[in-house]
């Protein structure tokens, strides 16, 4: 979407406003960060003050709080790109709903991403419970709760392979944040918005859709 000036600088780029194109430049950043050849867009002083009064963000990202798993480093974007809201195993509840509804609603973002990844240690920590194990003390077994119910519909479909586990749980995020919010689902079927659930590769480092809705994203 980038054009370059004569001198060989980028110039400014209108931001994605469709749903769709969202998702493009989404991936596009996520090539540029597997090949080795980052941008970093929008980091540099100049666009700090550009978004110092106000932030309109083209995606909003769901995601595990897992260390290796920064948005912005892995899709290549930079300050006022992404709005981001991270749980342990990118569980959802109140907080993190009101957040999408003031992003899709106020910031009037495009599109909401549940950024998975595999060797997820909430769907691990969940596991060993399915299996017999003890719900760990504290808010920790609030996470394992949040999760549980993503192992049962794997277990359903037969699935038992960590990553098509993984990918059940991502999309059982999508859902639940459609099901749960009737602001986003208004938004989704007037076709402002949508949601598409990835899963991150920790060694390769690359992103794949894995659930989208509407489906026809």
């Amino acid at each position: 979407m980038s054009e370059s000036t004569a001198a060989g600088v980028p110039a400014p780029t209108r931001p994605p406003e469709t749903p769709a194109e969202a998702v493009a430049e989404l991936q596009a950043g996520n090539e540029r960060f597997v090949s080795g050849s980052p941008r970093h867009p929008n980091q540099d002083a100049g666009h700090r003050a550009a978004v110092a009064g106000e932030q309109h963000p083209f995606a909003v990202i769901v995601g595990c709080s897992d260390s290796r798993l920064a948005a912005e480093i892995i899709f290549d974007r930079g300050l006022g790109d992404l709005f981001v809201v991270r749980t342990a195993g990118h569980t959802t509840g109140p907080e993190v709903l009101g957040s999408v509804e003031y992003a899709v609603t106020v910031l009037h973002t495009p599109l909401v991403v549940v950024l998975g990844h595999d060797s997820c240690g909430a769907v691990a920590a969940a596991g060993a419970v399915a299996a017999g194990g003890l719900r760990p003390a504290g808010h920790l077994g609030a996470v394992v709760d949040a999760v549980l119910p993503s192992l049962r519909h794997a277990a359903a479909q037969g699935i038992g392979d960590p990553e098509g586990i993984i990918d059940v749980h991502i999309a059982q995020t999508v859902n639940e944040l459609v099901g749960n919010s009737a602001v986003l689902a208004a938004e989704i079927a007037a076709g402002r918005c949508a949601v598409v659930g990835m899963s991150y590769q920790l060694n390769a480092g690359r992103v794949r859709t894995v659930a989208s809705v509407p489906r026809s994203l």
